[in-house]
């Protein structure tokens, strides 16, 4: 007779979930994707209202070739944000009715990521059993962003986005009057043109009479 004393295993429940897309990224890449947005996020809370942007009543013809330059030069200033929107919007439509150079572009990007800047240093590049060093690796990526560029539809189609972009933002410099815009030299957008990127500028910096010491003695 079998004996009723066998063991029984005990049999777990629990099941074991998979990894979510935020835990399975590696930490540079997560670190990258957060500063980005945290940078994007940033740089879009310090536009302009666009109904200020695109005020009909404020657009009128320039006296002069130097009067448009002038307001050129202060709407770039106070509607800097709203600006590279604008054109990055325009490089995105671009791209996305040519879609071949936007996957060359994006296969570009990603190499650039994933096998130099995202590459840990102790693990070199192995491609069909032959190890690649930092040099050889970043010689194929130059080598392959000229060639991407200058050799195929890529160039011409971010150099046509650009000029439209730019030729945009120069026409509504030029026409729309900055009269009633008000700037406080303390306020971010007058630190330049670029600066919600996360590149320090002079309004960040404490003057040195604020920080040092007290007035000194005679």
């Amino acid at each position: 007779m079998v004996s009723s004393d066998s063991h029984v295993l005990p049999v777990s429940t629990t099941t074991t979930q998979p990894p979510t897309l935020t835990e399975s990224q590696p930490p540079a890449v997560r670190a990258f994707a957060n500063r980005f947005t945290e940078t994007v996020r940033d740089g879009l809370s310090r536009s302009r209202p666009w109904s200020e942007l695109l005020n009909r009543s404020a657009f009128t013809k320039p006296d002069s070739i130097s009067h448009a330059a002038l307001r050129l030069r202060k709407n770039s200033t106070y509607f800097r944000v709203n600006y590279l929107c604008i054109v990055s919007l325009i490089l995105a439509f671009s791209l996305l009715a040519h879609p071949f150079s936007l996957v060359l572009l994006l296969c570009l990007a990603a190499s650039w990521l994933f096998l130099y800047l995202f590459r840990p240093a102790d693990q070199p590049l192995i491609l069909f059993g032959r190890s690649f060093s930092d040099l050889e690796t970043l010689g194929a990526l130059i080598l392959s962003t000229i060639v991407v560029i200058f050799f195929t539809s890529v160039g011409s189609v971010l150099i046509s986005a650009l000029m439209v972009g730019v030729a945009t933002v120069c026409v509504h410099g030029a026409f729309r009057a900055p009269d009633d815009l008000f700037l406080d030299e303390h306020d971010p957008a007058a630190a330049g043109f670029l600066s919600f990127i996360g590149v320090p500028t002079s309004s960040s910096v404490p003057s040195a009479n604020s920080s040092g010491s007290g007035p000194s003695s005679v």
